[in-house]
């Protein structure tokens, strides 16, 4: 790529060309899932091939997925500062996103046609909806990126790319909510030092729902309207999971309610254990004022692990998507001063599932990012003296 940028009262031709470009398209094999599964369905025509196709998506995601981040490494190259608007505007990033959905929905019609069809065991059955639910949960984060632009239309994309988790608060509470409270303990989404995340999963899920409807209630109310209209953001993205799940009932009858039902738990699950892993344990201070500091590169974990930013859209370009939310992904960049994951997310997804390996490898690098002094990150209340009294005030 080459670009003319202005400099005191210049041009300067500056030629870069993005490394990732055409790998970006990689993030299409997730939604694609479903459709590899049928085709190993058809090709083995059953036998181990069979049984262990129906778990295909958490095999990609939380086996291959890390061992290529592994053999592959990192990349902290960011774009030249002056090539990122127009960077921005290169629509070819746009409409890898765009392509997500009409895959992620054509692979759910096929996962209901697959439950309903063919004969599976409870186990096969179990891994159908994993898998599902794992497409979903990336979904989600495709959610997140549409839904953070001004463009009207990427906005109702986002609610559309929710409707398969009935997970379309998210929309309100992520962008309203979280991005404003984000690093404080005020935050449902914001983990804390010393909470496990299957502690944090119910305050997140119950605490971001909570906080959405009061959002929209609270705009309703500036519009003297009342919270239950179809204006309501959080109840017409719940409208639209009704009318997907209805049609899909209608077309495949209620004995496909089961898949429905699993896959989107899995999938705002997927979600949550990522909200858990992005600012573990890392607090803004309070200024004199009493007020937070503004939200900076320290309050995010990070990872530049190639092939996991590749197939989540740069999500673990973390701190620069809070420090500019409506920055799209191709353009986000690393920071020098922001804490690093030992790992990508895919690894550190397994981690947080297992709380004390989690605590190993992570509370000793929350403690470092704080030089030994523990009081100022964001501590589990119910935990705190058991903390201080572990580490003191300055270890």
């Amino acid at each position: 790529m080459t670009s003319m940028a202005a400099g005191q009262g210049a041009h300067t031709e500056v030629s870069w060309r993005d490394p990732k470009r055409y790998a970006w398209l990689l993030g299409l094999v997730v939604p694609s899932i479903p459709f590899i599964i049928w085709g190993i369905h058809a090709a083995a025509d059953g036998g181990t091939a069979t049984h262990i196709a129906w778990w295909l998506a958490p095999i990609i995601v939380f086996v291959l997925i890390p061992t290529l981040d592994m053999l592959i490494g990192n990349d902290a190259e960011n774009p030249p500062e002056e090539l990122v608007k127009w960077l921005e505007q290169d629509r070819y990033y746009q409409w890898i996103l765009y392509l997500f959905l009409p895959v992620q929905y054509a692979g759910l019609v096929l996962a209901c046609w697959m439950w309903t069809t063919f004969e599976m065991s409870i186990v096969d059955r179990i891994g159908l909806a994993i898998s599902v639910g794992v497409v979903a949960g990336i979904g989600i984060n495709t959610a997140h990126e549409l839904g953070h632009k001004k463009v009207e239309y990427e906005r109702w994309l986002s609610k559309i790319a929710l409707a398969q988790t009935f997970y379309g608060h998210f929309f309100i509470e992520h962008n309203r909510g979280h991005h404003v409270r984000v690093a404080t303990p005020d935050d449902p989404a914001s983990s804390r030092f010393g909470e496990s995340f299957w502690t944090f999963l119910p305050r997140s899920v119950a605490g971001s729902l909570t906080s959405a409807w009061g959002l929209e209630r609270k705009r309703l109310a500036r519009m003297n309207k009342g919270p239950w209209t179809l204006r309501n953001d959080v109840l017409n993205a719940w409208a639209m999971s009704l009318a997907l799940f209805g049609a899909l009932v209608i077309a495949f009858g209620p004995g496909v309610l089961p898949l429905l039902v699993i896959q989107a738990i899995f999938g705002f699950s997927l979600l949550e254990v990522v909200n858990y892993l992005e600012h573990y344990g890392l607090l803004r201070q309070r200024a004199e004022s009493g007020r937070y500091e503004r939200p900076a590169a320290r309050h995010s974990w990070n990872s530049n692990n190639v092939v996991t930013n590749v197939f989540l859209y740069h999500l673990q370009r973390h701190s620069d998507h809070h420090a500019n939310p409506t920055r799209r992904y191709q353009a986000l960049r690393d920071f020098d001063e922001a804490p690093q994951l030992p790992a990508g997310y895919a690894s550190m997804i397994v981690l947080a599932w297992i709380p004390p390996l989690w605590r190993k490898v992570m509370d000793k690098r929350v403690l470092a990012h704080y030089d030994g002094d523990i009081s100022k990150a964001n501590i589990q209340p119910s935990k705190r003296e058991k903390v201080l009294a572990r580490y003191g005030a300055s270890a």
